[in-house]
């Protein structure tokens, strides 16, 4: 295990170097990058901030920027060193987890990442803890029941949220819950209220969690249903193989054999998107759901980025959750062994 895990530990490295090869190169061909923009904007008289307002002096009508002040802004965004020898700086600095600073928001990358956590960590630990606490136990009743009038109804209702994107269900919880066409129960922006600050603690934990409700079902319905179903059949597996059969004929209670004997072979293919799901459950973000329900996270951050072509943005964050999804993918490998140790990943065993 330990020679696994060094092993996979420095294949990271080539991996992560290969991700951003790809993208810095991408970024390079891309149309209208951060010196072209503010060459646009300069000409059309929106530039902001000083180094800007500086360079607009120099503007001459139809004339527009001299040659000495493009290369100033060159300069300004570091497009002035050849793309080699940037793309080697940036890694370099991501090594101490210098990710640099962005164009547009005019603050460090690492600094916008913790600005924007809150929002994210609230929307994924709550869609996960939902998602698993709810699909194992009912995918378990499921099997247990398969065929039954109640398996039906709730394969029905779950495969009814499954076919409802997530932004479809978010609008139409706004227009039936939140100040829509019908009632006005729920919030519609934001993780708290303007006078949170003024309130008691058990009062800030319910306008919390009251700012939740919607944009945590919109998030949840359909990974919900994968999840459920994926346990309904993995466990409806399990109760059809020899070894069940065997501990029946032995006497062995059903409780016992669901959860002592099928549980454990079961539990496995869930178990390894477990650590993946529950890490980037963090730190990712949803772009439709923030922007409906006015929460400003990671997603709506990313999304801004590649709009506004904030390469530090795009670059830094994907350096960020490319490194948590390998830890996540190690994880879940190592998460095999812990649930059955009769795998192993030692070819010489096999």
């Amino acid at each position: 295990m330990l020679n696994y895990i060094l092993k996979r530990t420095l294949l990271m490295i080539p991996t992560i170097f290969g991700i951003m090869v790809i993208t810095f190169t991408v970024t390079q061909f891309v149309p209208g990058g951060p010196v072209e923009r503010m060459i646009a904007e300069l000409e059309s008289g929106s530039g902001q901030g000083g180094e800007v307002t500086a360079i607009r002096t120099s503007y001459q009508g139809n004339k527009g920027l001299d040659a000495d002040k493009i290369e100033r802004i060159r300069q300004t965004y570091g497009f002035d060193k050849p793309p080699l020898t940037r793309f080697f700086t940036m890694m370099k600095n991501y090594l101490v987890f210098d990710l640099g600073e962005s164009y547009y928001h005019h603050a460090s990358v690492t600094s916008l990442i913790v600005s924007k956590l809150p929002v994210s960590m609230s929307l994924g630990f709550w869609s996960f803890l939902i998602t698993y606490g709810v699909c194992i136990p009912l995918g378990i009743k499921k099997a247990v029941r398969d065929g039954t009038s109640f398996d039906f109804i709730s394969s029905t209702l779950i495969l009814v949220g499954y076919a409802i994107p997530g932004f479809v269900l978010a609008v139409l919880l706004i227009v039936f819950f939140a100040g829509g066409n019908f009632l006005n129960i729920f919030p519609l922006r934001n993780l708290v209220s303007d006078n949170f600050n003024e309130l008691p603690v058990y009062k800030q934990v319910l306008d919390y969690l009251w700012h939740m409700v919607l944009p945590i079902i919109s998030m949840s319905v359909s990974s919900l249903a994968m999840m459920t179903l994926l346990t309904k059949n993995c466990f409806l597996e399990e109760m059809h193989k020899q070894y069940v059969t065997t501990a029946r004929a032995k006497g062995v209670s059903e409780n016992k054999i669901l959860y002592g004997h099928i549980f454990r072979n079961a539990i496995i293919p869930l178990i390894t998107g477990f650590p993946g799901a529950f890490i980037m459950a963090f730190f990712t973000g949803s772009l439709l759901i923030e922007t409906i329900f006015s929460l400003d996270g990671m997603g709506l951050l990313s999304y801004q980025s590649i709009l506004n072509r904030d390469y530090p943005v795009v670059l830094g964050t994907l350096y960020f959750f490319s490194v948590l999804g390998l830890i996540a993918r190690l994880l879940s490998d190592i998460s095999y062994v812990l649930v059955n140790p009769r795998i192993t990943f030692d070819a010489s065993d096999n």
